[in-house]
């Protein structure tokens, strides 16, 4: 097997770990070694539990005698976002005025993920509150994407994706609102999904332990991986039930239509031209699936930029009420900046507004079920435009000119539907991806067409990030 376990994917190190050719503790040391060598470089990993990993993977070693009673992650190591609760570590949401707050017990992905055998290797970054689609926080600064450290590396997952993309990790967990799992990925080159609502159960440990509404209906936790068959390994034991989450969907799998399926694909959106890159991207992906037997038509999907302006109008009624006293005294001054910008481009609805909002979005998610009967998968960019320069997220106006760019990650958020960001070849040494959203609860549809694109390409292999001499 490859000498280097940095550079092995998550199926690749479980099968090695159970079948002893390679042991956990060598797993997590070299990880360690990774995170050690480059992990101030890039600020991913923000706290790291070597002593506890590294006991947690001698155990794992012990086991190794009895194969049949081995999980399907046994002694794998991975990353966690610093929202998401690891019972005896605090969930600091990324603000020094969470530092301390413990998470009582572990949220019921993480719990499902270490009892099948993974081990959490350490805590990632995140924006305020995660707040951004840009990773900077006000506790531990910012995250620097790999492939350039003048753009953004996305957000709010960055910290994960960066981790997972430079091999630190081979998989990490964060969540999803708003591309926040999607767009990270197509930063830094990597795969993530973002599953159905209800497929992974969700639940905190802290006070206040409820999210408000827009959380509730369009918020849910995801893996991110470098490879799309690991994402499918980990949302099967993500999504197992836990009682903590009365919206839990306990469905392992929806009936799959019969081939050929027909893909819905979207080249110039709304009869705006994405940019050249990431038109070719999409473009080759469609020509992918045609070679593979999907019947691929360019053709969009009902009203993309109405279900962007949805997602806003939702957030801003759940986050102005509360920002004042609640938010803004504990973030930073950019993340300060960059929601008064987005109130400013956005008000807040009227009372009268926000009720119909929900009509709407009811009208909204019929059409698109309407239109999936015929185009079940829908390949779509995950940003029309490249990366963003860092602080252009901070001007007047960007808000405004950010949900224009991520118009087709909202849509996902808004209607519950599931979606894949799946890496593509590279344009110009950049990391280049594309979007495939699913019909409700057919995760695996999304997962199926990420694994033949994936085969199409070269394999990722870690970023190689120079350590400061």
């Amino acid at each position: 097997m490859n000498s280097d376990p940095t550079t092995l994917g998550v199926v690749e190190l479980a099968a090695a770990i159970r079948t002893r050719r390679i042991s956990s503790r060598e797993v997590v040391q070299a990880h360690l070694d990774r995170v050690d060598t480059i992990g101030s470089e890039v600020n991913a990993i923000t706290q790291v539990r070597r002593e506890q990993a590294l006991a947690e993977a001698a155990r794992a070693d012990d086991a190794t005698v009895d194969e049949d009673d081995l999980g399907p992650l046994h002694g794998v190591p991975f990353g966690l976002k610093e929202n998401v609760d690891l019972a005896g570590w605090p969930t600091t949401d990324g603000v020094s005025a969470f530092a301390d707050a413990v998470a009582e017990q572990d949220a019921p992905s993480v719990a499902h993920l270490r009892a099948a055998g993974a081990i959490v290797l350490g805590r990632t970054n995140l924006p305020d509150f995660a707040l951004r689609w840009h990773t900077d926080s006000e506790l531990h600064g910012p995250t620097r994407n790999p492939f350039d450290p003048t753009i953004t590396p996305g957000g709010s997952s960055g910290g994960d994706a960066v981790a997972v993309a430079t091999g630190m990790v081979p998989f990490s967990v964060g969540n999803d609102m708003g591309g926040s799992l999607r767009w990270p990925a197509q930063c830094n080159g990597v795969a993530a999904f973002k599953p159905s609502f209800g497929r992974v159960a969700d639940a905190r440990s802290l006070q206040p332990t409820e999210q408000p509404l827009s959380g509730q209906l369009m918020a849910v936790q995801g893996p991110l991986a470098r490879q799309v068959d690991d994402l499918r390994v980990l949302l099967d034991v993500m999504s197992r039930p836990s009682a903590r989450d009365p919206w839990h969907v306990p469905a392992v799998a929806a009936i799959t239509p019969k081939a050929p399926i027909h893909v819905s694909l979207t080249i110039r959106p709304s009869g705006t031209p994405c940019a050249p890159e990431i038109e070719r991207s999409l473009r080759w992906a469609g020509s992918v699936l045609a070679e593979a037997g999907y019947i691929v038509e360019e053709v969009e999907p009902p009203d993309p930029t109405a279900l962007a302006q949805l997602w806003v109008r939702i957030l801003m009624a759940a986050l102005v009420p509360v920002w004042d006293e609640q938010l803004e005294p504990h973030c930073s001054s950019d993340t300060q900046t960059f929601i008064r910008d987005a109130m400013a481009c956005f008000p807040l609805d009227s009372p009268e507004a926000q009720y119909a909002s929900w009509m709407e979005r009811q009208s909204l998610a019929r059409e698109w079920s309407l239109f999936m009967e015929r185009y079940p998968l829908v390949l779509i960019p995950v940003s029309t435009q490249p990366p963003f320069s860092i602080g252009a997220d901070l001007q007047p106006g960007a808000s405004e000119t950010l949900v224009d760019t991520f118009r087709f990650l909202l849509p996902a958020n808004v209607i519950g539907l599931p979606a894949l960001s799946v890496p593509v070849r590279p344009v110009d040494g950049r990391p280049q991806s594309v979007q495939l959203i699913g019909r409700y609860l057919h995760d695996s549809m999304c997962l199926n067409a990420g694994s033949v694109l994936e085969q199409a390409r070269r394999r990722i292999d870690p970023v190689e990030v120079e350590p400061a001499s």
